[in-house]
Parts: structure tokens; C-alpha cells; sequence
């Protein structure tokens, strides 16, 4: 799932080690997070929508599986 984390978070001056922090995550979950390594859990995803302030589906954007 992609997502647009980077961009919110430095929009708001947030480093990543301070995201992590708000949602009680470790930096390094972030940026697996933010270089689309690891899909947040469901309760995550919520939380940095709200510290971000922007809607959980402007921040995460859902792509259709490619059947191979």
C-alpha cells in the first residue's frame, strides 16, 4: 500500500524518530512504513492519520492487486 507519510510529515516538521514517539512505534517502523516496506496495523495507520491531521484515506492510498 503507498502511502504519502513522507510528505504530511515533513509538511508538518515532524522527524521520523518524532512520529514514532506520538504513536509509540520505533523510528525504524516508520520508515519501513513511509518506503512502503510494512503496512501499518489498522490502530497505527489512525493514529498518524490524527497527528498528521489529514484523513486515513488522503495519507494511504489503496492499489488494486495485479493479477500475474
Amino acid at each position: 500500500m503507498k502511502n504519502n507519510i513522507h510528505e504530511q510529515r515533513k509538511q508538518m516538521k515532524l522527524s521520523q524518530a518524532e512520529l514514532a514517539d506520538l504513536t509509540q512505534v520505533t523510528r525504524q517502523t516508520i520508515n519501513a512504513i513511509e518506503n512502503n516496506k510494512y503496512d501499518p496495523s489498522l490502530d497505527l495507520a489512525f493514529s498518524i492519520a490524527h497527528i498528521l491531521k489529514t484523513p486515513i484515506e488522503k495519507l494511504f492510498i489503496w492499489e488494486e492487486p495485479q493479477n500475474d
